[in-house]
């Protein structure tokens, strides 16, 4: 059993909560038993697993002290069992039919409740670009439910979102066409930036469309990214039936 915080294992899953240090590695951090099992589960390759016998029965695994444990541990209050795990590699699909991208999304619950709802909505992948926020950040993994085991998340450019041979539709605040009047059977990419600025000028040009979500609300002026993502996903897949 670890009983030390100055274990080398301890400061490696210290060293993981920084995004820097994931990108390094291509490694995670999965925690809690929800998690780690979602993450078995969709086969990813689980470097170590750490668990707390105090705080939970475990089937396999390096127990560790529940001192090192709340050490280890991102959450105020600790589920027991945390993993390190390999970041899957995944490319862009081949024919797409439906995708989010997410663009210069800061806050990692945003972009962990988007792949979220984009797994749900049957989308073949989320494509982030000029993210502040990493869908691998402990935040993002809880919020997404495990959906980033699963669904297809892989950082793009500019550029290799314009080559898509999709119809790419951009979701701007005040867009003449309302994004229900569009034809979203086709094959299409949701471009959704921050909520605070919207998509920069650049990525705008890249749309071949852009779309408007109707709001009645007076104090409001645009939507959270995640909850404008939800209502244009499943306004296509309303579409196609």
């Amino acid at each position: 059993m670890i009983t030390s915080t100055d274990n080398p294992r301890v400061k490696e899953v210290l060293r993981l909560r920084r995004s820097r240090e994931r990108r390094r590695t291509g490694l995670f951090l999965a925690e809690g038993p929800r998690e780690v099992a979602r993450a078995r589960e969709a086969g990813l390759t689980l470097r170590a697993v750490y668990y707390a016998p105090a705080l939970i029965e475990w089937d396999g695994g390096e127990e560790v002290d529940e001192r090192v444990l709340a050490r280890m541990s991102y959450r105020a209050e600790p589920e027991g069992v945390v993993a390190i795990v390999e970041i899957p590699e995944r490319g862009l699909p081949a024919r797409p039919s439906l995708l989010l991208v997410a663009v210069g999304i800061e806050k990692p619950g945003n972009l962990g409740a988007m792949a979220r709802t984009a797994d749900a909505a049957g989308a073949d992948a989320l494509l982030v670009a000029g993210a502040a926020g990493d869908p691998w950040n402990p935040n993002a993994i809880r919020a997404s439910t495990g959906a980033v085991f699963t669904l297809p998340v892989v950082d793009v450019t500019r550029g290799q979102v314009e080559a898509l041979p999709v119809q790419k539709v951009a979701a701007v605040v005040g867009a003449r066409t309302i994004h229900s009047d569009l034809d979203l059977t086709r094959p299409t990419a949701f471009l959704v930036g921050a909520e605070d600025e919207g998509l920069p000028p650049d990525w705008r040009a890249v749309a071949d469309v852009e779309v408007s979500i109707p709001m009645r609300a007076r104090a409001v002026d645009s939507l959270n990214a995640s909850a404008a993502a939800a209502v244009l996903l499943y306004e296509a897949v309303r579409q196609r039936g």
